[in-house]
């Protein structure tokens, strides 16, 4: 039987999607299973590891049943997933030792103030800032504050990892594996070097024994062993985080190019090539997915915490619409001068900012305001903290983004990318493909297994042609709307700034 499709495990914030694409990139089959993450406390987002897992076997069956294509049929596995979140189990079970840690997690922003005074080196070895998003103070937190955990991991009885790292274990029965994409957001691997640091893992208090081996996106991280719903044998060969995964399946692999997803966050990455670009201005120098024959690719990030976050809010917290798709219908009848301003900062602030203590906050209410202009001001507020990062890296690379390719949930709206490309002032391109996601990790997979004779016939398949909305409003607008903004963020962070 030909082995001529590829299968994609898209394991997000929100849910798990399995992909089954065939050889010319054309999506055949696809599986869905909402995996909310909960909330203990305030600042705290937790998800249970478990049921990562066993979404994992059901969404499999599905997506093959809805492609029509036998297991057997597979050529290849990739792995795309929500980053920095981060587990801990029992080596030999396979038991996770408490909850997963997700990304947006803020319980250990106290450990990361009292790291301030070597924030500076350890910025240059990383790309990153000491922050509660990254994975090393998570690991540390689950060592210290988990029964006998701290002492397991000095006998080399447990293991850690991000999202990748489990299912590689899950899916190979026991492989012990991450790529340099998702290593390099844990704030313990040397970022000019693709290896684990032992002071990065000395001053976080995280044994280097419990990390994963780091291989290359696109390559061997093991074969499929003991499962119940895949034969054994099948080689997984593409492994990237979900944004580097998406920077793929947008094209964008070259220098120059960037793009923003729009998911439960928002990130923006612009690829910088063979080059590490350090960051003057917030943001981040991270880790490009590097395809078979590639030397190491980089790229900066700027991440924003809340973006389909805020709509989920309307839908789930306040209760205000039954789905997210109509949040833009309400946003249309908000008024278009209103000067109500949200910084939708319910996890923190992320790039360029940096205050994990900031919360959500509304400016300009009035007697008169409705639940369409704050709908209006939710969706506004992730617009305008995109801008922020375009600012911040142009400043960084001394020039300017021609445009933006985008992705993910929001960018289904018309209106809402409209209305970005008018705080920008310049095109944004919706990529006509939706799961672009996935799509980077089916070409990475495939890269990997060498189901296309080079790597320019592989990028060959990608689609092209999204629609592009260009800006409506004038320069003078575009000023005022943004100051308006940055006084509202700066009031923001001054009112959360904690004395430390």
């Amino acid at each position: 039987m030909a082995r001529d499709h590829l299968l994609v495990i898209d394991q997000g914030t929100t849910s798990t999607r399995v992909i089954v694409y065939d050889l010319s990139l054309k999506a055949r089959g696809f599986g869905q299973e909402e995996i909310p993450p909960t909330y203990p406390r305030p600042g705290w987002v937790e998800h249970d590891p478990g049921a990562i897992v066993a979404s994992v076997g059901a969404e499999v069956t599905t997506a093959l049943l809805n492609a029509r294509v036998r297991a057997e049929q597979i050529a290849a596995i990739g792995i795309t997933n929500q980053r920095e979140t981060t587990i801990v189990w029992d080596r030999a079970t396979g038991e996770p030792i408490a909850p997963a840690l997700v990304w947006q997690d803020r319980r250990t922003a106290d450990a990361c103030n009292r790291l301030r005074d070597q924030e500076k080196w350890i910025s240059e070895a990383t790309g990153l800032v000491v922050d509660p998003y990254f994975s090393a103070t998570k690991i540390a937190w689950l060592l210290d504050n988990v029964d006998g955990a701290r002492r397991k991991a000095e006998a080399g009885e447990l293991a850690a990892g991000t999202v990748d790292t489990l299912l590689i274990r899950h899916l190979t029965g026991g492989e012990h594996l991450t790529d340099a994409t998702n290593a390099s957001r844990t704030l313990l691997m040397d970022l000019a070097t693709d290896r684990w640091s032992d002071e990065l893992c000395e001053v976080f208090g995280v044994p280097r024994s419990l990390l994963p081996e780091i291989r290359p996106s696109a390559g061997d991280f093991g074969r499929t062993k003991g499962l119940d719903y895949l034969p054994d044998g099948i080689p997984i060969t593409g492994v990237a985080g979900d944004q580097q995964a998406s920077l793929v399946g947008q094209g964008c692999v070259r220098e120059g190019q960037a793009k923003c997803t729009y998911g439960t966050g928002a990130f923006l990455l612009a690829h910088t090539g063979s080059r590490i670009v350090p960051s003057t201005h917030g943001l981040l120098a991270t880790r490009a997915a590097t395809m078979s024959g590639e030397p190491a690719q980089y790229a900066l990030e700027g991440s924003v915490f809340i973006a389909g976050a805020a709509v989920q809010w309307f839908r789930d917290g306040l209760k205000v619409i039954h789905s997210a798709s109509e949040i833009g219908e309400l946003a249309l009848r908000g008024d278009p001068e209103t000067e109500v301003v949200f910084v939708p900062a319910f996890t923190g602030l992320g790039s360029p900012h940096w205050q994990p203590a900031a919360r959500g906050t509304l400016f300009g209410l009035t007697r008169a305001t409705t639940l369409a202009d704050i709908a209006r001001a939710a969706l506004e507020g992730v617009a305008y903290q995109v801008a922020d990062l375009i600012e911040a890296i142009e400043e960084d690379l001394s020039e300017m983004l021609p445009g933006l390719n985008v992705d993910g949930g929001m960018s289904r709206s018309d209106a809402f990318l409209g209305f970005q490309a008018d705080v920008l002032g310049r095109p944004v391109v919706r990529s006509p493909e939706a799961e672009s996601t996935a799509l980077g990790a089916a070409l990475l997979a495939g890269l990997g297994a060498g189901v296309w004779p080079s790597r320019e016939a592989a990028l060959a398949l990608l689609a092209s042609g999204g629609r592009t909305f260009q800006p409506t409003r004038d320069a003078a607008w575009r000023s005022k709307a943004l100051e308006r903004w940055r006084r509202a963020v700066e009031t923001t962070r001054g009112h959360y700034t904690l004395d430390v």
